[in-house]
């Protein structure tokens, strides 16, 4: 199964190019579900588990790796499902996301498919099992479910949404001026997240939950002034997004005169295998790991008191 993964540094070239390849498992039952190839650091056979006291019931133990212990979480059980049974003949595809490495136990894991990101649509509308999904995809004539893994994650593991005093106090944006900004995310939960770590900055803030709407949006606007930045100074974008990514987005931004001007932050969960050479060519301004609200309170800070 490590072979699964041997060429992945290779696939950087996808970056861009409004394409992804996703890693395909199951969980209980036949239904495929897909995780972005970018944030799986490896993929093996669940070794012995070790059950610590007062772990969230969703995690199922912590295995130690390569002298590192990575929690692993039943991602059965973590999106309302019944849990896995038994860790034999099961997998732990090993990920990063949010600058932390853990563990998702699967009953299987199949294999890798390069697809367009235009092929990755929103879930369906609905409470239950599809608010974990953050998009769906139809392969070989079945439905691939992508799942919200920041969703689950703040679950398990809630972050820290407010900025430090200390980082307060330093921020020089003259809050009364309640500057218009865009927060584009794919994870509803990311949104919230974000809103929460920039209330504080008196900003008025949009949202979109794909690039494409976002896009769509901001030609809106510019279907009526010249300069958009004046009216939206600054977008917070993802990366990975349904129908358009985050580079396309901008690629998209710099390539309309009447955009142009919009300062762009990429705020993505892609911090492992993040190209910066990528971030230059597509013409963002900047790059942040989440999650990190000082952080994301200084970036914004520093565009929009330029």
């Amino acid at each position: 199964m490590s072979s699964i993964l041997d060429s992945v540094n290779k696939r950087t070239q996808l970056v861009g190019q409004n394409r992804l390849e996703l890693l395909l498992f199951k969980l209980n039952g036949r239904q495929r579900f897909g995780i972005n190839v970018f944030k799986v650091k490896e993929v093996l056979q669940c070794p012995p588990l070790t059950t610590l006291p007062k772990l969230n019931p969703y995690v199922k133990g912590v295995a130690h790796i390569r002298g590192t212990t990575i929690s692993v979480i039943d991602l059965s059980a973590a999106t309302g499902g019944r849990p896995l049974a038994s860790t034999e003949n099961c997998f732990i595809i090993i990920s990063e996301y949010n600058r932390s490495v853990q563990g998702f136990l699967v009953s299987s894991v199949e294999r890798i498919i390069n697809m367009n990101w235009e092929a990755i649509m929103p879930p369906p509308q609905g409470a239950g099992r599809y608010s974990y999904l953050t998009a769906v995809t139809e392969i070989e004539g079945e439905l691939v479910e992508i799942l919200d893994v920041e969703k689950i994650l703040d679950e398990i593991s809630p972050v820290k949404t407010a900025i430090s005093e200390e980082v307060n106090e330093q921020l020089t944006i003259d809050r009364s001026q309640h500057y218009h900004i865009m927060v584009i995310d794919d994870s509803a939960v990311a949104r919230k997240q974000i809103i929460r770590a920039l209330e504080s900055l008196n900003l008025q803030i949009d949202t979109a939950k794909d690039g494409r709407e976002a896009l769509d949006k901001l030609k809106a606007i510019a279907g009526e002034m010249n300069n958009v930045a004046e009216e939206i100074p600054l977008i917070i974008s993802d990366i990975e997004m349904p129908e358009m990514d985050g580079y396309t987005l901008t690629a998209e931004i710099r390539d309309d005169p009447k955009l142009k001007h919009i300062k762009v932050v990429l705020h993505t969960s892609l911090s492992g295998v993040f190209n910066q050479a990528m971030v230059q060519k597509v013409g963002a301004n900047d790059f942040i790991a989440k999650f990190n609200p000082d952080e994301l309170a200084a970036a914004v800070n520093k565009h929009l008191s330029l």
